[in-house]
């Protein structure tokens, strides 16, 4: 079965490449000949002008014989490549035709562009062939041409919409310690209950960054959302009991050689950020605005819920058998969370740091604090 599963998708593979094949090289067809149209059209015309300018300098012909001459000839040849040149359209109108009803597959080549938007339209050199649908019939199409000119405007306004662009996004990742503070007291991270380096966090997320002013600035807002996973290991041998509407640490009666306490969160983080990248400059003048390309200050906070707690335990019992443990409950730990954090960086890597202001479980004065590296990826 796999076997002819495999089979199908090369044979189905085969077909299409096939298909933009074909429709690739019909259109390369035409666009050639209408090149060696115009290369034979003109050495034509070259080889003409040298002979009548050779009858000039043997004097066979007076000058404005030779300027009569060279504008018959001139003229001739025009009108033999817009004759010849029509052919070839008329099949590039036909094929674009087939394109439309579906009988040939669109194709994507780099001296062809085609594209599907409003309307389906392809390039040839400079010229920009488009095809519109103009009623409810497969038959019923424009086809026409768009000049350079109307090209360069057309590029032109998306350069200049791209020049405005006010927001931009970025892919956030942030790792580092946790551990908590009790009664916001910055001093009991030295009789803490948990291991400082063994704590970790871990945050993933994305973020909008839109100036505060039209033109280029230093200021932005900063927003996003994030999932954040904060461990906790508990030191000297315990472990999360709930006991009714408190969670108290227990030493366990056997040695555990892990005890980690998780919450997984939702968030969505605000911060006001200060960008001292150095604006630079398009060709006309203008000033553009460039971001993470020096120091920034962010300033702001966050507000989340809770999506789930759980606990990893391992110990070896009485017999040396080891057991892994994962309880998954609420262990009273805050379903609401918000706080306030900040960061200063070089580029796309900073320094980070949070402080939860709700309590990690109620009925208590515990509150988490997370101090990482934080890489804002454009």
């Amino acid at each position: 079965m796999k076997k002819l599963l495999v089979l199908f998708v090369m044979l189905s593979a085969s077909y299409a490449f096939s298909q933009e094949k074909t429709f690739e090289g019909e259109v390369k067809k035409i666009s050639d000949k209408i090149a060696l149209i115009t290369k034979i059209q003109k050495d034509s015309l070259k080889a003409k002008v040298e002979a009548i300018n050779g009858q000039l300098d043997d004097k066979k012909i007076t000058e404005e014989k030779a300027t009569e001459l060279k504008n018959e000839a001139a003229a001739y040849h025009a009108k033999q490549i817009e004759l010849l040149v029509s052919v070839e359209e008329q099949k590039l109108q036909q094929l674009v035709q087939d394109k439309t009803n579906g009988k040939i597959a669109s194709m994507d080549d780099k001296d062809i562009v085609y594209k599907k938007n409003e309307s389906d339209s392809f390039r040839i050199g400079n010229k920009i062939f488009t095809v519109r649908k103009s009623g409810t019939a497969d038959d019923d199409v424009d086809f026409r041409f768009w000049d350079k000119d109307e090209r360069d405007a057309r590029n032109e306004r998306k350069s200049n919409f791209r020049r405005n662009r006010r927001t931009t996004s970025q892919f956030v990742f942030a790792l580092g310690v946790n551990n908590v503070l009790v009664d916001n007291q910055l001093s009991s991270l030295d009789n803490s209950d948990y291991k400082f380096w063994q704590s970790h966090f871990y945050e993933l997320g994305w973020t909008w960054k839109t100036r505060m002013s039209k033109d280029a600035s230093k200021l932005y807002f900063k927003y996003g959302f994030s999932f954040l996973w904060n461990n906790l290991r508990a030191n000297e041998n315990r472990y999360h009991v709930v006991n009714g509407d408190v969670t108290n640490l227990v030493v366990h009666p056997d040695v555990l050689g892990e005890s980690r306490l998780r919450n997984m969160q939702l968030t969505f983080p605000m911060h006001f950020e200060f960008d001292f990248s150095e604006n630079g400059e398009y060709s006309d003048g203008t000033t553009r605005d460039r971001t993470n390309q020096s120091v920034r200050l962010g300033v702001g906070g966050f507000f989340g819920f809770k999506l789930g707690t759980k606990q990893f335990i391992e110990y070896r019992n009485t017999n040396g058998t080891r057991i892994e443990e994962v309880q998954k409950d609420d262990f009273n730990a805050s379903t609401l969370n918000y706080g306030v954090s900040t960061y200063i960086a070089w580029r796309a890597i900073g320094l980070y740091m949070k402080y939860d202001l709700n309590p990690l479980f109620t009925d208590s004065q515990t509150r988490n604090l997370s101090l990482g590296l934080r890489f804002d990826i454009n």
